[in-house]
């Protein structure tokens, strides 16, 4: 099924309002963007620009939320962000049954994510030719999930290479690729190598 089949499916499961809400939402953000992609990601849609992750859209009991995963580079003064620990790079925007959309606001939000994903993807593609490929495969992987992402990009260049490092140590590609998979858990987690085997040293 295409992401934007399973889209409709999720949009049509929820009551009038959320669906009203989502739809409209989603109009907005293709309006700002013709290459904004959609994808079925976490059992809820989510859009990409660039090749990496643009924001999310979700809907619960009472609102419909709008994830922006680098959301704490982006300033929103006219729509504020939902309370959250300001280490976490992830910002949400909520809206409940009562609240209209201030769609200028949400225009201006989206547009101020898709510059941020252009430049990043730019200074990415730049970076590529100096690049070691199972770095370059690593994060292809960790693009394709928003919140392992948005940690990577918080993580020092160091902690960064010792990931890149540690998988490259893999004698067999076996084992790099399964070191690739176990490092999108850990980075998931928000866990740098050190981190990690400092838990592992005191379990």
């Amino acid at each position: 099924m295409l992401s934007s089949e399973q889209i409709n499916l999720y949009i049509a499961g929820h009551p009038e309002w959320q669906r009203k809400l989502m739809v409209r939402l989603r109009q907005l953000v293709h309006s700002v963007s013709e290459d904004v992609q959609e994808t079925w990601r976490a059992q809820s849609p989510h859009f990409e620009l660039a090749s990496l992750p643009l924001l999310g859209i979700s809907a619960s009991k009472t609102s419909v939320s709008v994830t922006f995963p680098k959301g704490a580079q982006l300033r929103s003064s006219r729509m504020p962000y939902e309370p959250c620990a300001e280490d976490k790079p992830t910002r949400t925007v909520k809206f409940r049954e009562a609240d209209a959309i201030n769609e200028a606001a949400f225009i201006t939000l989206v547009q101020r994510a898709i510059a941020l994903n252009v430049k990043l993807a730019k200074a990415e593609n730049e970076a590529a030719g100096n690049k070691d490929p199972l770095f370059v495969e690593l994060e292809s992987v960790l693009r394709k999930d928003p919140n392992a992402w948005a940690n990577w990009e918080s993580f020092t260049a160091s902690s960064r290479q010792e990931y890149a490092e540690w998988i490259a140590d893999g004698r067999k590609e076996e084992t790099r690729k399964r070191r690739i998979a176990q490092a999108l858990e850990l980075i998931r987690e928000g866990l740098t190598k050190e981190e990690v085997e400092h838990r592992v040293k005191g379990s």
